[in-house]
């Protein structure tokens, strides 16, 4: 199985976008995309709706999307050229407890594409791509944890006032390839290019 996941340091810096650009530029892959969501207090993961269940209580949930209109981001997947996607749900900090059921659902697939950080404490996948904007200051804990083990950077363009971000580095990627985006174009050919060639290296292994 290839694994690729792709992560982002916060919201709405084109993570979703990313995926469904590489999604409809390798469809042949034949891709299980995955949407990762966590929800904060008092949000029920089975729904996403505020809910008095107890902390311990609707912890998790996997649904597989069926909507091919692309409004939202599993079906945005699916639109692209997904062959199934799938969201998990979770509440904070409670993910590990949806891993057995994801990983029922990753068995057999060949080609995964995942959106997420935090999936990273429990998988090691074959590509892991973080989408990072520098006019965005917030930097996510996971984000700053598993960005040496990126495989290469989707970086948006530095804004001409600097990096936004307080305290961050880029030198434990320092030494991996850097794909800039211009949105709306999320995916350039040179990227769809390095995910293609990573991948067929895999299937020589």
């Amino acid at each position: 199985m290839a694994l690729v996941v792709v992560g982002g340091h916060t919201r709405s810096v084109g993570k979703t976008s990313v995926v469904a650009g590489l999604i409809a530029a390798l469809v042949e892959r034949r891709w299980l995309a995955i949407k990762i969501t966590q929800f904060g207090h008092g949000v029920c993961a089975v729904n996403g709706e505020n809910c008095d269940c107890a902390p311990q209580d609707h912890g998790w949930a996997i649904s597989e999307e069926q909507d091919r209109s692309g409004k939202s981001d599993s079906s945005r997947f699916l639109a692209a050229g997904a062959a199934r996607a799938l969201w998990v749900r979770s509440k904070q900090g409670m993910l590990a407890e949806a891993l057995p059921g994801l990983r029922q659902e990753l068995a057999g697939a060949q080609n995964v594409i995942i959106e997420s950080n935090s999936v990273l404490r429990f998988l090691r996948p074959d590509l892991y791509l973080p989408v990072l904007d520098p006019a965005t200051a917030d930097f996510k804990a996971t984000s700053r944890e598993f960005l040496d083990r990126a495989s290469a950077v989707v970086l948006h363009p530095p804004p001409p006032a600097g990096f936004a971000w307080d305290g961050v580095s880029l030198k434990p990627v320092a030494d991996r390839p850097i794909f800039y985006i211009r949105p709306p174009q999320y995916v350039t050919p040179e990227l769809v290019e390095f995910v293609r060639g990573q991948l067929a290296l895999l299937e020589t292994r």
